[in-house]
C-alpha cells in the first residue's frame, strides 16, 4: 500500500496558511488547522486503527497561535513521524516579506500575535526569529509575497496534488529583471541580448502577444539559436525532476520591462512543451499587474 501523505503546514502569521490548508482541502486532503501540539500523537494512532483502509492524505496547520505551540517541540513531533511505517512526512513553510506581512494586516486591521502593544513590524521580526529552525528544516517553502491567492492555490496543487498520474505540471512565467526574479522560479532564462521592440515607436505600446511583435523578435538573427539550446537544455531536465519526486516545475523568462521579450519567449516555450505533450501553462507576470492596475 502506498504511503499516506501527512502534510505539516507552518510558516509566518499572515503568509496563506490558512489559505493553503483550504487549498490542501480542495485537493482531497484531511485539513486541520491549529490542532494543539499534544493532539497531534493522538490523530496519527486515529489513523493507525484504520489498518485495512487506505488512509486519506492529511495536512495539519501549525503556527505561533497554535495552544502550546513550540519550534523544538514540532521538530521533534516531525521526527517521530519520518520513523513511523506508512506515512509520507513533509513539512512546508509558507514566508513573506516583512513589509508585505505589515501590510497585509494593515489593510485587515488584523493584529499581529504577537505584537499587541507594539507595533506590528515588531511582533513580525520576532516571530521570524521564532521560527527561523522551522524554515531552514522545511522540505518546501513557498514565499507568498508576489502571489495572489489563485498563485498560491495553482502552487499547492502543482506539488501536492493526489493524482498519482498527473504529469510534471509546469508554469512558465514572463517577468521583468527591473522587478526582480519571481521567487518561485525552478530554471531563469535572460531574453534581454534580443533587439528590442521598446525602441520601435509602432512596437513599444504594444506586447509581446501582438503578431507584429512576435514577428519582430523571432526576425532577430540570435533568437533561433537561443530557443534551441534553451528547449535542448530543459527536455532532458523534465523526466529527471519528476524521478526525483518533483511535481511542479517553474521556468521563467525575464526581459528588461517584461512586456515584449520574455512575453513572446514564454509563449513560444509554453507552446514547444504543449506541443511534447508536457502540462504547461503560461502567465505575463508584468501584463497581469497592467491589468489589475488598470482595473482599479
Amino acid at each position: 500500500m502506498a504511503p499516506t501523505r501527512f502534510l505539516l503546514v507552518t510558516g509566518m502569521s499572515g503568509a496563506g496558511k490558512s489559505s493553503a490548508l483550504k487549498a490542501l482541502e480542495d485537493l482531497g486532503y484531511e485539513a486541520v488547522d491549529n490542532m494543539p501540539l499534544s493532539l497531534l500523537p493522538s490523530l496519527i494512532g486515529a489513523g493507525e486503527t484504520r489498518s485495512t483502509e487506505k488512509r486519506s492524505p492529511v495536512a495539519i496547520g501549525v503556527d505561533i497561535r497554535t495552544r502550546d505551540f513550540g519550534v523544538d517541540e514540532l521538530l521533534a513531533f516531525v521526527d517521530t513521524l519520518a520513523d513511523a511505517p506508512g506515512l509520507e512526512v513533509r513539512l512546508v513553510f509558507l514566508d513573506c516579506e516583512d513589509e508585505v506581512l505589515r501590510r497585509r494586516y494593515t489593510e485587515t486591521r488584523r493584529r499581529h500575535p504577537l505584537a499587541a502593544d507594539r507595533p506590528v513590524l515588531d511582533g513580525i521580526r520576532h516571530e521570524r526569529r521564532m521560527v527561523l529552525a522551522l524554515r531552514d528544516r522545511s522540505d518546501l517553502v513557498i514565499d507568498t509575497t508576489d502571489f495572489a491567492l489563485n498563485d498560491l492555490r495553482q502552487l499547492v496543487r502543482g506539488h501536492f496534488s493526489l493524482d498519482i498520474e498527473s504529469k510534471l505540471a509546469i508554469s512558465v512565467v514572463s517577468f521583468s529583471f527591473r522587478r526582480g526574479l519571481p521567487r518561485e522560479a525552478d530554471l531563469v532564462f535572460d531574453a534581454r541580448f534580443l533587439k528590442n521592440p521598446h525602441y520601435e515607436p509602432d512596437l513599444r505600446a504594444r506586447t509581446g502577444l501582438d503578431p507584429e511583435v512576435a514577428a519582430f523578435i523571432a526576425a532577430d538573427a540570435g533568437f533561433e539559436e537561443f530557443f534551441e539550446a534553451m528547449t535542448g537544455l530543459v527536455a532532458p531536465l523534465l523526466p529527471r525532476f519528476q524521478q526525483e519526486g518533483k511535481t511542479y516545475l517553474t521556468i521563467a523568462i525575464g526581459c528588461t520591462g517584461g512586456q515584449h521579450r520574455s512575453v513572446y519567449v514564454a509563449d513560444r516555450l509554453t507552446a514547444w512543451l504543449t506541443g511534447r505533450g508536457e502540462q504547461a501553462s503560461v502567465a505575463h507576470r508584468e501584463l497581469q499587474d497592467s491589468a489589475d492596475t488598470a482595473a482599479r
